[in-house]
């Protein structure tokens, strides 16, 4: 496994997602804008709704770019066990231990990525091939790590 092109495909789809972000916080501040009349209160509803949206779509912004330094850190080396950077695969899947962006695929695998903090990580962490573990009362067993 290509550890450092699954890297590439996950820092691209942040990127996508933070270009995303910041277009829909632009457009939203845009409409905000047009939206200053001099007819009263029932505009200054809708101008605090944009305003809570814009707050919104800015924390999301901000948590994905959290995700982005994190990923900057990541090491395409191969590991050894469950730990942040792994590439592993159990009999239910494969997963990539770093920032969670979904599902993506590579060389027609589907591979999950997830994040340190997720309890799919927390029950496998520091475990290296041949170990089982549980979560949700299914066992998993670790096949491979890279």
């Amino acid at each position: 496994m290509d550890k450092s092109r699954i890297l590439e495909i996950i820092k691209n789809k942040i990127t996508e997602k933070i270009q995303s972000f910041e277009n829909l916080i632009a457009e939203t501040r845009a409409s905000n804008n047009d939206t200053k009349s001099s007819m009263g209160d029932k505009y200054e509803t809708g101008r605090e709704m944009l305003q809570q949206e814009i707050n919104n779509l800015q924390r999301q912004l901000n948590e994905t770019l959290n995700q982005q330094a994190l990923i900057q850190k990541i090491s395409p080396e191969p590991s050894s066990k469950a730990q942040n950077g792994a590439l592993v695969k159990t009999d239910k899947g494969l997963f990539y231990i770093s920032a969670s962006v979904g599902e993506i695929t590579y060389d027609n695998q589907k591979i999950m990525t997830v994040s340190d903090e997720s309890p799919l990580v927390i029950a496998m962490s520091g475990l290296s091939s041949g170990h089982t573990f549980s979560i949700n009362n299914i066992n998993q067993t670790i096949e491979e790590i890279w």
